[in-house]
This record gives structure tokens, sequence and C-alpha cells, in this order.
């Protein structure tokens, strides 16, 4: 690919982190790629950037994470489209293109969602449990159909963190669920994989204002949550 030149080995950065700069900087700034261009095969990107195949799967793994790109099992790598509601996050963060994995993103994750849960059971008001009713409703509505289940999912979690009424809190759980998000809405096809269960012990918790009890039904909520993803990303290895 034109434009793109060697990665020389005592950057600072892992190769992987490096080829996805690279080809995130190619995507946006070069032209030559539109929506629906293949890329070129792992082993003739591997040799431009001088590093191993490695290296490129896994950037182009957490480029399709973004939503930027396609990996189509048997058939190559895909432009989804080089703008993306995500880009400006995730570069203001420096998340999934720095030197962060999927691991260290549940990690935060689970972390934030734990505390966002105690908060809430501390400080939620009347419409705040109305609100998270709602979003259960649509939940078991929607149980059957993986796509809507999700919205109604993510919803919960985001009105779960206005409750808490921190909104330094909220807005890093906004970020970091739009980023796992993303990979969810690709991976999760079968009907019934959400644990409502989990969600209603999480509400029946905040609903009684005992932060003790929000927290620990969170900390199972999110632990049954990461070993499900975790085991996705296996999958797909």
């Amino acid at each position: 690919m034109a434009g793109l030149g060697r990665i020389e080995r005592e950057e600072p950065r892992a190769p992987a982190v490096e080829v996805a700069r690279r080809l995130l900087d190619h995507l946006l700034t070069s032209g030559q790629l539109r929506a629906g261009d293949r890329l070129p095969a792992e082993r003739e990107l591997a040799e431009t950037f001088g590093v191993g195949r490695s290296a490129v799967r896994e950037a182009l793994k957490s480029l399709s994470l973004l939503g930027l790109l396609e990996i189509r099992q048997g058939d190559g790598t895909y432009v989804k489209g080089a703008t993306s509601d995500l880009l400006p996050q995730v570069l203001e963060w420096g998340l999934m293109l720095g030197d962060h994995t999927m691991d260290e993103l549940l990690e935060a994750r689970a972390s934030i969602e734990v505390d966002l849960a105690e908060l809430a059971a501390l400080r939620r008001t009347d419409n705040d449990v109305t609100a998270l009713e709602s979003h259960l409703d649509r939940m078991r509505e929607t149980h059957a159909d993986p796509e809507r289940y999700l919205v109604a999912d993510l919803a919960f979690h985001r009105a779960l963190a206005q409750a808490s009424h921190n909104s330094a809190l909220a807005g890093v759980q906004a970020s970091l669920e739009t980023l796992v998000a993303v990979w969810i809405r690709q991976n999760i096809r079968k009907p019934g994989e959400g644990k409502l269960d989990e969600h209603e012990a999480v509400l029946k918790a905040v609903r009684a204002k005992d932060p003790r009890a929000a927290r620990a039904a969170m900390h199972a909520h999110m632990a049954s949550a990461t070993r499900r993803l975790r085991a996705r990303l296996r999958q797909g290895e």
C-alpha cells in the first residue's frame, strides 16, 4: 500500500499498536481506500510493515472492534468506512490504539460499573428507578432478539450510571460501554444470551437503597459478562 513504510524496531510501541496507528492514518488521510474496499492480505501487510503476521492480525482486530474494518473469515478484510462515531472518543482517550488490550477494557468497565451501582443505590431517585424498570421491561420483551436486546441492555446501564449522579463516572462508563458494545454487536447473535436475572438483582438492590447488595449484584453480573466476552474473544482468535 503506497504511503505505508516499515516500522523501525526501536519504536517504543508494540508492533501491533503501531500497525493499527499506521493503518488508521492511512484510512483517514490517503483517500486511496473507501468503504467496501478490500485491504491487502495479512502477509502483504506484514511485509510492508516489516512485522510478523500476528501483529498485523491483532491490529486488524483492533480496528474492526472500532467499527472501521470488517473481517470476513476466508475472504479478507474490508473497509467499513473511514468515519465512525467512536473515533473521536478513541483518539481522545487513546483506548484500543494505545497500549491497552480488550482485557484491560473489560477490567476497567467492570470496576466502574460496580462503583456506579453502589452510588446509584445511595443516590437514586424515584424517577431513576422508574427508568431502570422501563429498560428492564424492554429487555424482557426483546430477549429473543439479540440486536434489540443489546439496545435495551445498554440503556439500562446508562440509566444506572445516571442514577449514580456522578457525571464524570457516567462519562467514563459511556465511553467504555460504547467500545465494548461494538464488539458485542458483531459477535453475539444467539437469542437469549443476555442474563435478565443478573440485571434484576442489580435493580432490586438499587430500589432497596442497599449499596452493599448493589455492589455485589453488579460484581456478579460483570464477572459473568466478562467471562462470556472473553470466551467469544478466544473463539475468534
